[in-house]
C-alpha cells in the first residue's frame, strides 16, 4: 500500500472510515490484473482523495455544473447546516454583481468586460468573461439563501477575470467554445454570450476520451450529457446527502486521476492554490469558524491534492497583482442553448435538467431558496427549521456502489402525455402526425427503455422514438422533431436583466425611447411608426434609431422607411425594433460609455486612429459624424486626421472611395455651410499634390487598377479650381500627365481622355486614333479594352460621354463576331461591377443619340458621320457659310454684347461659300444651334 493511502488512514488521529473499501478495491485490482500495477495505485487513490476530503475542517460541497441533483442536495445541506459562511467557486470580482439578480429573470450570466486593455495582447481585445446562472443550480441556491438570510456572508474565492486571461498562454484565443446544435432550426439565443470565457463552476467531464467513448459505448448512449443524466443524475437525486457527497468526490478524483491534460491540470491546481489561500486569508481576517463555513466548489476541485489543501496548511501561494486593464461589469441574458454552446453540452441537456428539476421538487416537497422580488419567480417561505448536528462521517460508498441500481417504476401519465403533446406540436409544424403516432412514441419509448436496461424510459428514450416514429425521412419546416422535444420538455428558456440592474447607458436607451409607446423589453418585433412633420417630439427618438442602426447588429434596429442621407431627413420613418432579442448588446454599450452619443463618438474617433486605417476610413467617420452627431467640431478633427492619412498613403486602393465620399461632403458643405471648413480645402490641395505625384507610377503599376487611376484623374480634374484658387500649380498635373507611359489599352485610352481633358489632344485627333485602331487587324482583338478604359475616362472627363457612346457603337458595327461575342459578357460583368455609377450617364446619352422610334433607324446618320466633305481651303481668312453663320451675321449685336461681356476683342470676317479655316467651330454651331438662338433670344 502507498504511503499515500496509509496516511490517508489516520488523518487526525483517527481511523479512515474507507479501510474496508480500500481493501476491496486492492483485491479487484489484483485479482484483475493478477499483480499490484497501476490499477492498485488509481483505485487506493480514490479512496484517499474521498477520504481526505470529507476531513477537511472546512465542509467542502462537490457541485457539477447546473446539476438538479446538486442543487436539490445543496437544498438539504443548507436547512441542515445554515452557515454562517459560503465560499464560492466564482471570480472575486463579481461578487458586486450578485445582489443585482434580483432584477433579472434567470437565466442570466454575470459578466466582465474590458475594451481598453493593458498586458495582454492587443488582438485579444475585447475581452469578456461570463458565469450564467440558472434556478437549477446548486450555485444559485447558496447565492439566495447567503443574500436572503440575515447574517450569513458570501465570499467568492475564484481567480478574478484579470487572472483567468493572465494564466492564459500568449497563443491561445481567448474565445468561448464554438455553438454546437445539431438541430435544423438556427438557435439565435445560442450566441447570447458572444466570444466570452465561460467560468465552468464545477465540469465534470472526462479528460480522457477513450475512457469517455467507453462510458458512453457500455451504457448505451449518444452523448456524456445522457449517460450523466441516466447514471448520475437519477441515482443522487433522492440519495441522503453523506452519500452525495461521496460519490462527487469520487466522480471528480476519478477524471482528475484520469486527465491526460497536463496544461489544463495544471492551470486548476493554480486555482485551487488560488481558492485556498483566499479562504484562509479571509478566516484569519474574520475570525470565522470553519465549523460554520461551507466550501462550494466543482467536485474535480473537491478531490484536489495540492499542498495548500485544508485550512491548516501552511503552504503559500503567490497571487500576482492584476493588469491595469479597466474591467466593466454588468449582467446580460442567458439562455438554455447558449449554456450549451459555451460549455460543449449536448442540446437540450439544460432544457431536460430544468424540467427534472422541477420534477424532483414536486416529488420531494423542498422549498428551493430564491431571492426576494425577482421577475418569474413563485413566491415562496423564507423558513429555516432548526439546524442539524452534523453526523460523523462513514462509508456510504460501498453500498452504494454494491447494490444494483434502483429503477423507477414507469410513469403511464406522463410518458402517454409526451405521446400526445408531441403529436400535436408535429402536427402544428407541418408533419402527418396522428393517434396512431402517438401510439407508436409510446411503445417505441418503452422498448428502447428496456433495451437500455431502464425500466422507465428517459427524456432521451422518448426524444429518439418520436423521432424514429414521426418525422421519418421529411422535415417539412424549420423545426424537426428533436427540437419539438426539446420545447416539449421545457424548451429554450431566455432570461431577461430587469431595468434597475441595467447599466446607465441601456436604461438612457429605453427612456428616451419612450414617447415611441412600445414595450421594448418584449422579444417579439415590434413596429415603431414616426411621422417627424406631425410629431416633431419624435425627432430625438428618430436621431437615437440612427445611432442605433449603426452600433447595434443589423438586425435589433431595420429600417423600413425612411433614410439618412447628407444634406437629406426623412418625412416619415418606419422601423422594426428587436431589443428584448439584443438585449446583451445594448448592455454592452454601457460599457462603452454613459450616453449613445459618447459611444458612438469613441468608436469613430478610434477607427481613424486604427493602424490600420485610411484617407477613405477617416472621411465615412467625417460622414457619420455629420450624420448622427452634427458635431462641427469632432467632424473637424476627423477630417484633420483623414489629411494627414492621405498625405501618408503609398497606394492609391481606396482612391474611388476616397473620391465618392469627398465629392459629398464638399456638396453638402457648400450647400450647407457659408464655407468650407479648413480641412476640406486643405484636403484639396494635399490631394492634388499626392495624386499628382503617385500618376505616373499608377499609369504603368501592374497592381493598379483603371478604376483607381480613373478616380484618381477625377479627383485631380473636379478639384483643379479649389486647388488652384488655394495655391495649387496646374503645370504639376500637365507633367504628371505628359510623365505617363502606360502599356496596357485600358490606361492608354484613360490617358487620351486626361490629354483631351487638358487641351492637349482635341476630339477630332482622339477620333482619328480610334479609327486607326478599328482599322488595325493586330489590335482589334485588344479594342475592347480600349472601350474599358474610355468608359472609366467618364468619371475625369464627363464631356466625353458622347463621345464613348460612338467608339462603343462603332465597336459593334465595325469588330468581327469572333471578337465580339465572346467580349459582350464580360464587357456587361465588367460595366456593372466597375463602372455601375457611370452608367445611368452613358444610357441617357445613348438615349439622345439615338433614334426614338424604330422607323428612324433606317434613316438614322450617327451625328459623328454628318461633318462636312468638302474642307476649307488653308489660310483662308473668310467664315463658312450656313445657317448659324447667317443667324450670327444676321444678328451681331447679340455676339457683341456677348463678346464684351466676357471681355473678348476681335474683329467680324464676312462668310465665304469656298469653306473655312474654322471648320470645326462652324460644325460644332450646326450641331447644336439651340445655345446660339437662346443667348440671342435673351439679348435680343
Amino acid at each position: 500500500m502507498t504511503g499515500q493511502a496509509l496516511a490517508g488512514q489516520a488523518v487526525a488521529g483517527r481511523p479512515s472510515p474507507f479501510g474496508s473499501l480500500r481493501e476491496q478495491l486492492l483485491d479487484a485490482a489484483t485479482t484483475f490484473a493478477g499483480a499490484p500495477s497501476e490499477l492498485s495505485g488509481i483505485l487506493s487513490g480514490l479512496v484517499d482523495d474521498v477520504d481526505r476530503a470529507l476531513r477537511e475542517e472546512l465542509e467542502i460541497f462537490p457541485v457539477c455544473h447546473h446539476s438538479p441533483a446538486s442543487a436539490l442536495a445543496m437544498v438539504r445541506r443548507l436547512r441542515e447546516k445554515q452557515p454562517k459562511v459560503i465560499y464560492l467557486e466564482l471570480c472575486e470580482d463579481l461578487q458586486p454583481l450578485l445582489t443585482e439578480l434580483r432584477n433579472c429573470r434567470l437565466p442570466v450570466a454575470v459578466q466582465a468586460f474590458a475594451t481598453d486593455i493593458e498586458g495582454f495582447p492587443k488582438t485579444w481585445a475585447p475581452l469578456s468573461v461570463v458565469a450564467p446562472i440558472t434556478e437549477a443550480s446548486a450555485e444559485y441556491q447558496a447565492i439566495s439563501y447567503a443574500l436572503e438570510t440575515p447574517g450569513v456572508e458570501l465570499v467568492l474565492v475564484d481567480r478574478s477575470s484579470d487572472h483567468v486571461f493572465q494564466w492564459k498562454s500568449e497563443e491561445e484565443p481567448p474565445a468561448g467554445e464554438e455553438p454546437k446544435d445539431d438541430a435544423q432550426e438556427p438557435k439565435e439565443e445560442a450566441g447570447l454570450h458572444g466570444d466570452a470565457v465561460g467560468v465552468e463552476i464545477g465540469d465534470l467531464r472526462p479528460r480522457f476520451a477513450e475512457l469517455e467513448e467507453h462510458l458512453l459505448h457500455h451504457g448505451k448512449v449518444r452523448h456524456w450529457s445522457e449517460w450523466w443524466d441516466q447514471y448520475v443524475e437519477q441515482p443522487l437525486s433522492g440519495a441522503d446527502y453523506g452519500t452525495y457527497r461521496q460519490v462527487m468526490v469520487l466522480i471528480g478524483s476519478l477524471f482528475r486521476r484520469l486527465s491526460r491534460d497536463a496544461d489544463r491540470l495544471a492551470m486548476d491546481e493554480d486555482r485551487e492554490r488560488y481558492m485556498w489561500t483566499r479562504m484562509r486569508e479571509h478566516l484569519a481576517a474574520s475570525g470565522a469558524d470553519p465549523a460554520d463555513c461551507l466550501y462550494v466548489c466543482g467536485a474535480f476541485h473537491a478531490a484536489s491534492r495540492v499542498e495548500q489543501f485544508g485550512v491548516r496548511s501552511t503552504a503559500a501561494f503567490e497571487i500576482s497583482p492584476r493588469t491595469d486593464t479597466k474591467w466593466l461589469y454588468g449582467l446580460i441574458p442567458s439562455s438554455h442553448s447558449a449554456i450549451e454552446a459555451q460549455f460543449g453540452l449536448a442540446s437540450g441537456s439544460v432544457s431536460i435538467a430544468a424540467a427534472t428539476w422541477a420534477k424532483s421538487l414536486t416529488r420531494s416537497k423542498l422549498t428551493p431558496f430564491q431571492l426576494a422580488g425577482q421577475k418569474g419567480a413563485r413566491k415562496r417561505p423564507a423558513k429555516l427549521p432548526a439546524p442539524v448536528p452534523q453526523e460523523e462521517v462513514t462509508d456510504r460508498l460501498t453500498g452504494f456502489l454494491s447494490r444494483p441500481p434502483v429503477l423507477d417504476e414507469l410513469d403511464q401519465a406522463e410518458l402517454l402525455g409526451w405521446s400526445v403533446d408531441i403529436v400535436r406540436l408535429a402536427r402544428r409544424n407541418g408533419y402527418l402526425a396522428s393517434t396512431a403516432d402517438a401510439i407508436a412514441v409510446f411503445e417505441t419509448s418503452i422498448l428502447l427503455a428496456g433495451m437500455r436496461n431502464r425500466a422507465r424510459p428517459t427524456p432521451y428514450d422518448f426524444q429518439d422514438a418520436a423521432v424514429t416514429c414521426i418525422e421519418k425521412d421529411v422535415v417539412p419546416g424549420r423545426r424537426d422533431v428533436r427540437r419539438l422535444c426539446e420545447i416539449l420538455l421545457g424548451g429554450d428558456r431566455v432570461g431577461e436583466v430587469g431595468y434597475d440592474a441595467l447599466p446607465p447607458l441601456a436604461r438612457n436607451v429605453y427612456d428616451r425611447l419612450a414617447p415611441l409607446g412600445l414595450d421594448l423589453e418584449k422579444r417579439t418585433i415590434q413596429r415603431a411608426l414616426l411621422d417627424l412633420n406631425a410629431s416633431p417630439e419624435l425627432v430625438p427618438c428618430s436621431d437615437l434609431l440612427w445611432m442605433l442602426r449603426y452600433l447595434l447588429p443589423s438586425d435589433a434596429v431595420r429600417p423600413i422607411m425612411g433614410e439618412r442621407r447628407l444634406g437629406e431627413r426623412s418625412i416619415q420613418e418606419s422601423w422594426d425594433l428587436s431589443f428584448g432579442k439584443h438585449q446583451r448588446s445594448i448592455i454592452e454599450l454601457g460599457y462603452e460609455g454613459v450616453t449613445i452619443e459618447q459611444v458612438l463618438e469613441q468608436r469613430l474617433r478610434r477607427s481613424v486612429w486604427d493602424p490600420k486605417a485610411t484617407a477613405a476610413v477617416a472621411l465615412a467617420a467625417v460622414e457619420d459624424a455629420v450624420l448622427f452627431l452634427g458635431s462641427r467640431r469632432f467632424a473637424d478633427e476627423l477630417g484633420a486626421r483623414a489629411v494627414e492619412l492621405l498625405k501618408s498613403e503609398r497606394s492609391v486602393d481606396d482612391a474611388p472611395e476616397v473620391l465618392r465620399r469627398i465629392r459629398r461632403l464638399m456638396a453638402y458643405y457648400r450647400a450647407n455651410e457659408p464655407e468650407l471648413p479648413a480641412w476640406c480645402e486643405e484636403f484639396a490641395t494635399s490631394g492634388y499634390a499626392h495624386y499628382c505625384t503617385l500618376l505616373p507610377t499608377a499609369f504603368v503599376a501592374d497592381d493598379t487598377g483603371v478604376r483607381q487611376v480613373a478616380a484618381m484623374l477625377g479627383f485631380l480634374f473636379s478639384m483643379e479650381s479649389l486647388a488652384l484658387a488655394l495655391g495649387c500649380d496646374r503645370a504639376q498635373l500637365e507633367l504628371a500627365v505628359k510623365q505617363s507611359h502606360p502599356e496596357s489599352p485600358a490606361k492608354v485610352a484613360l490617358l487620351w481622355a486626361a490629354r483631351h481633358q487638358l487641351g492637349l489632344l482635341p476630339v477630332a485627333e482622339l477620333r482619328s486614333r480610334v479609327d486607326e485602331l478599328l482599322a488595325n487587324p493586330l489590335v482589334i482583338s485588344s479594342f475592347p479594352h480600349y472601350i474599358m478604359g474610355f468608359v472609366q475616362a467618364m468619371e475625369p472627363a464627363p464631356a466625353l460621354t458622347g463621345f464613348v457612346v460612338e467608339v462603343i457603337t462603332k465597336a459593334f458595327g465595325r469588330l468581327p463576331d469572333n471578337v465580339l461575342l465572346p467580349w459582350l459578357p464580360k464587357l456587361i460583368t465588367t460595366l456593372r461591377d466597375q463602372a455601375g455609377e457611370l452608367m445611368p450617364v452613358l444610357v441617357r446619352e445613348a438615349g439622345r443619340t439615338f433614334p426614338g422610334s424604330l422607323a428612324a433607324v433606317d434613316s438614322w446618320m450617327p451625328p459623328w458621320s454628318a461633318r462636312p466633305a468638302r474642307p476649307a481651303a488653308a489660310g483662308s481668312a473668310a467664315v463658312a457659310s450656313g445657317p448659324v453663320t447667317t443667324l450670327l451675321v444676321g444678328h451681331p449685336a447679340a455676339c457683341d454684347a456677348v463678346a464684351e461681356l466676357l471681355g473678348c476683342e476681335g474683329e467680324w470676317r464676312a462668310p465665304s461659300a469656298g469653306g473655312s479655316s474654322h471648320r470645326e467651330v462652324n460644325a460644332l454651331l450646326t450641331a447644336h444651334p439651340e445655345p446660339a438662338l437662346a443667348v440671342a433670344t435673351l439679348l435680343a
